[in-house]
């Protein structure tokens, strides 16, 4: 059953990832186009289209951000498992599987919530015309929120992450990833460059707000599961906040490598402005997603249900 939904599973995250994307693309033709009010810092002196505007450009870079990073995510896992099924080395299948099994979850629920979020910030680019049917952007929205949904619900995944995926082995698979992500710290450590001295510290912080989380979940699952339970959706989505930032810093290492030898500069330079945007306004989430699991587990379940 579960070969057949993984599969389904992986699927439905891979739906959502194409959603954002047709979102952003339309985003950003809207935004090329429509013209409202000069820019705030005086480039020009009359009225622009929107995509000058700070807060627009946040909206289209945290579409696009979101977008590349789950797909790097689930190019990733789809690369894990054909090496699970075709490397010669057992070992080195069996290691893929694992990483494969871990990562289904997280591609099948944080990339359809991710989903909802960038069709969400479509109608918001598209202001008053987005919530019309003329543009199309609403039709996104709705369609995206059905993902979260079907083949199991986002709760569904978290259920799985927390038992079959962390508290089973005491979370020992979760922390071996960890221990991966950590060396991606060690390479960005080595460059002088902005970029990659902020996409580590955020970087290094969500690994350790995860590692954080993976012990409580592992502690508490038998012991007090209401408390691990209680946090088993966030658990999930700074899982993977933290895999696609982790993909987007991988793509940053190679970016910076490719630029330097004057390869597809524009495209190079737009690799590198994602994965910092990433971790500077994603990834950074994980730490108070963390302190919410940690700390917040308490509150939950605390309001007597006569009270609701």
């Amino acid at each position: 059953m579960f070969i057949m939904m993984n599969a389904a599973r992986y699927a439905v995250g891979v739906q959502g990832i194409a959603i954002a994307e047709r979102a952003y693309q339309k985003a950003v033709v809207y935004a090329k186009d429509r013209v409202q009010s000069r820019p705030v810092d005086g480039t020009l002196s009359a009225a622009a289209p929107i995509i000058h505007h700070p807060d627009v450009k946040r909206m289209l870079m945290t579409m696009r951000s979101f977008t590349e990073g789950c797909r790097a995510m689930a190019a990733v896992a789809a690369a894990a498992y054909d090496a699970a099924h075709h490397h010669p080395d057992a070992d080195t299948r069996k290691q893929n599987a694992a990483f494969y099994e871990f990562l289904v979850p997280l591609i099948k629920g944080y990339s359809t919530e991710m989903s909802l979020e960038v069709t969400s910030l479509g109608v918001q680019v598209h202001g008053g015309m987005g919530f019309i049917e003329e543009t199309g952007a609403a039709q996104y929205y709705r369609d995206a929120k059905i993902l979260t949904i079907y083949e199991g619900t986002t709760a569904i995944q978290a259920n799985d992450l927390v038992g079959r995926k962390t508290a089973r082995d005491g979370g020992t698979g979760a922390k071996a990833i960890a221990a991966q992500i950590e060396k991606t710290e060690g390479l960005l450590a080595q460059r002088d460059s902005a970029n990659a001295k902020a996409v580590l510290k955020r970087l290094k912080a969500a690994r350790e707000a995860f590692v954080d989380v993976v012990e409580f979940i592992a502690a508490n699952t038998r012991s007090n599961p209401n408390a691990a339970f209680a946090g088993s959706v966030p658990y999930l989505m700074l899982a993977g906040n933290l895999m696609a930032g982790w993909q987007l810093a991988r793509s940053l290492l190679v970016a910076e490598d490719l630029l330097a030898q004057g390869t597809d500069v524009a495209f190079m330079q737009a690799k590198i402005t994602t994965a910092r945007f990433y971790a500077d306004h994603i990834l950074s989430r994980a730490p108070g997603t963390r302190d919410a699991i940690v700390d917040g587990a308490e509150a939950v379940t605390a309001l007597a249900i006569e009270s609701f």
